[in-house]
């Protein structure tokens, strides 16, 4: 039995790579549709040659990668599983340790271990693919510290998470679900609050936004907005990425707006308002807390399921798989690679819910900053740093994409444009 899953484990995964290099560099068209040609929305326009050519060829890439990524990561837990080391990570751990806490940091220190080497040639080839096209600035030694980082911080949570989790599982084999979501609650609030301020300074240096002038108008708009901000946040990038961003973090007193110093030195002032209108969007309309609320009614549903579906998987391939029962600690990868799973299938609801949420706040940010030529010069610039596709793939939209794609972006604003010069030539005419 262990052999057969094995093989159509693996073989499931061939098909899947296969299927998705088919698609992306054979079948799928991201090309513009006729009407969008010549349009403030055609790459043509704004991009040359070279540009053009590197930008697909690094979407494509960039796209297997990430749908090679996910399934690569259950295929690990499967064979965890069936080669018996998580059995023997948990020897391990007995063998070293006489408290049950410890062993389990023990069990997930050498579990995380290998997880770090089998995902690192991905990691890898991510990190030199965005090298080889520009994308990254940052060295091999400044990736590394940070690849570090993310290990440990991860290791970190995962050690208390599972504590907590396997706990709850032995004292309530029915309702352990039930009990790990609601303890999840205020845990989430808690990192999402600890978020600006302890772990993001792990990987980058924040600071004061540098330029007086430029704050004083960012917060202009945020008091026209009704936002009680008091600073703006830039953060050092440029060593690691060529890439523009802003974004707004954190929950409560700890909520800020961040800029990228990149997104600074890159483009003009307006087209900084422009975003800056977008970011505070998502505080007006409650995005934030929306998505909170949306992702703990993801994560019980997906608890409630992971729990069934573990019991279901256990009976029926508990010998094959080396776990005796799910409140063991062995059947820790059935519980990743399960939960892996339901929020692979979940990411296309909530990239919709996301992306409908991103053309709020664009809508949002023209009509405050009403500049469309700086707003669509903005998403012009952003498509040329990140080499994004302004027409991605389907698949690859609905998958991948948490914002609305660059053609949906600027069409918006085109017609936006068209709008308020219909109402100027009917106000003059009045």
């Amino acid at each position: 039995m262990a052999r057969k899953l094995g093989f159509y484990g693996a073989l499931a995964f061939f098909v899947y790579g296969l299927f998705f290099y088919w698609y992306l560099f054979y079948f799928a068209d991201s090309s513009l549709p006729f009407e969008y040609e010549g349009s403030r929305a055609d790459p043509a326009t704004f991009l040359n040659g070279r540009e053009l050519m590197l930008s697909e060829e690094y979407s494509k890439i960039r796209n297997l990668l990430f749908f090679i990524s996910t399934p690569f990561e259950w295929i690990f837990y499967l064979f965890i599983l069936l080669f018996g080391l998580s059995k023997a990570f948990k020897k391990w751990a007995e063998q070293t340790a006489p408290y049950k806490f410890l062993q389990t940091a023990i069990y997930l220190i050498w579990l995380s271990f290998f997880a770090f080497i089998a995902t690192m040639p991905l990691s890898y080839i991510s990190f030199s693919l965005s090298k080889t096209y520009n994308i990254s600035t940052q060295s091999f030694s400044g990736w590394m510290k940070d690849e570090l980082i993310d290990f440990w911080v991860n290791y970190g949570m995962m050690v208390l998470i599972v504590s907590v989790l396997y706990w709850l599982i032995n004292k309530s084999r029915k309702r352990w679900w039930l009990y790990a979501w609601l303890l999840s609650v205020p845990f989430t609030l808690f990192m999402m609050f600890l978020q600006p301020v302890v772990i993001d300074p792990l990987y980058n240096d924040f600071y004061p936004l540098k330029n007086k002038e430029l704050e004083t108008k960012i917060l202009d708009l945020a008091n026209q907005a009704k936002i009680p901000a008091e600073h703006v946040f830039e953060v050092d990038m440029a060593e690691k990425t060529n890439a523009l961003n802003a974004y707004v973090t954190g929950i409560g007193s700890n909520s800020r707006i961040v800029l990228w110093d990149t997104t600074l030195n890159k483009l003009t002032e307006d087209q900084i308002l422009f975003i800056m209108a977008h970011e505070m969007a998502h505080y007006v309309e409650k995005h934030i807390y929306i998505g909170i609320g949306g992702y703990l009614l993801l994560s019980l549903l997906g608890l409630y399921l992971t729990a069934k579906i573990m019991e279901k998987a256990v009976d029926k391939w508990g010998r094959a798989l080396k776990i005796p029962a799910v409140n063991d600690i062995r059947s820790l990868p059935l519980f990743l690679m399960i939960l892996s799973m339901l929020l692979f299938i979940s990411s296309p609801l909530s990239n919709f819910v996301s992306r409908y949420q991103e053309t709020r706040a664009d809508r949002y940010a023209i009509e405050m900053t009403t500049d469309s030529k700086a707003a669509i010069e903005t998403f012009q610039e952003l498509t040329r740093a990140g080499l994004s596709q302004v027409n991605p793939p389907l698949l690859v939209k609905i998958f991948r994409y948490g914002h609305p794609t660059m053609l949906e972006r600027i069409s918006m604003l085109e017609e936006f444009e068209m709008e308020q010069r219909q109402k100027e030539r009917k106000q003059a005419a009045d």
